[in-house]
């Protein structure tokens, strides 16, 4: 600043106002500072200035990086939080890196508070960081840890998705399950309520999974394999997310399943990799950015108030219906799946 100052001939005060977009100097002088500092290559150290006022004013943010719904999430966290004042910092969790080192690595760069997108970490682990620091859950509700939780209704997206496929004439809807997936519990349990309540307990079929692609493809390869052992395909299949739906179609498509007219698929999430295939996905929709917003606040009027209690924040999902829904197959009075 000292530098800026010498060279466009005023007060390093000045400078200081020009840079921190403070009243008090001319257009003409904040244009003549701001084109020497661009000259000489300086750029202000926001967080060397925040951290000496004991604040660093950043947000942490653990994601997966295979998850396409964390970065619809992400996309809604960076404005809000800057409309807040606050800065970003992503680290992101891998099959090689746990989210305990990912959540780590931010506390070391001295973020004030953690948001951890669709976390599979312990409840213990998740109820001690929120005794350490500012911390807010998305997608994951542990009941008692010391965190803030912004979640979809799960059982409502469901059930919309259920009754979407009963009414097109659906009855031997199974789904797969997201395994230790945020949310994944909720489904399933609303996935078993809905059949009950359709009177489809008969047909109540759950199939182990996860929320990755591999997942829909192993279960695209079984419900195959047991065609052609003689046992009919269902006629509809929920998947545990997007990423669970698109691999499913993989092989079914491949082995001349036709989607929707063979067997519809739904997803949930409805992540921006859902509109983007040959044949839109039916899926429910999580609103990213208002769950992402509610994360930031959360956050932030923690912040401001360390003595506020945990609170939840629960958004309503929608269902989309896109091209891979549609009735179940008129001409198969027997069941039998599609060659």
């Amino acid at each position: 600043m000292a530098d800026v100052a010498e060279k466009a001939g005023v007060s390093r005060a000045l400078v200081s106002i020009v840079f921190r977009n403070q009243p008090g100097a001319s257009e003409e002088t904040r244009e003549r500072v701001l084109r020497v500092a661009d000259e000489i290559g300086y750029r202000p150290d926001s967080a060397a200035r925040l951290l000496a006022r004991g604040r660093s004013r950043t947000l942490g943010v653990m994601f997966t990086v295979q998850q396409t719904f964390h970065t619809n999430l992400i996309e809604g966290i960076y404005p809000e939080a800057e409309r807040l004042g606050y800065e970003v910092l992503l680290s992101g969790a891998t099959r090689g890196r746990s989210e305990e080192k990912a959540v780590e690595a931010l506390l070391s760069h001295r973020c004030e508070a953690v948001i951890l997108l669709g976390s599979f970490a312990e409840p213990a682990f998740l109820d001690q960081l929120g005794r350490r620091t500012v911390a807010v859950s998305v997608s994951r509700r542990v009941p008692h840890a010391q965190v803030d939780f912004v979640h979809s209704a799960e059982g409502k997206g469901v059930r919309q998705a259920m009754d979407h496929l009963v009414e097109l004439g659906h009855r031997r809807i199974v789904h797969i399950d997201g395994g230790r997936g945020p949310g994944s519990a909720e489904r399933r349990r609303a996935y078993r309520a809905a059949m009950r309540r359709h009177g489809l307990e008969a047909e109540e079929r759950v199939l182990p999974g996860d929320h990755t692609e591999e997942s829909g493809i192993e279960t695209g390869r079984l419900l195959l394999a047991e065609r052609d052992r003689g046992r009919p395909l269902p006629t509809a299949v929920l998947a545990g997310n997007d990423r669970c739906a698109m691999g499913l179609l993989m092989p079914l498509t491949r082995a001349g399943v036709e989607v929707p007219r063979d067997l519809s698929v739904v997803g949930y999430d409805d992540s921006h990799l859902s509109h983007l295939m040959p044949i839109g996905l039916t899926t429910v929709r999580q609103d990213a950015v208002l769950m992402a917003e509610h994360a930031v606040r959360f956050a932030v009027e923690r912040l401001e108030d360390p003595q506020r209690e945990p609170r939840e924040a629960v958004v309503d999902p929608e269902l989309v219906v896109r091209g891979t829904s549609g009735p179940p197959p008129a001409d198969r009075a027997d069941g039998a799946g599609a060659a």
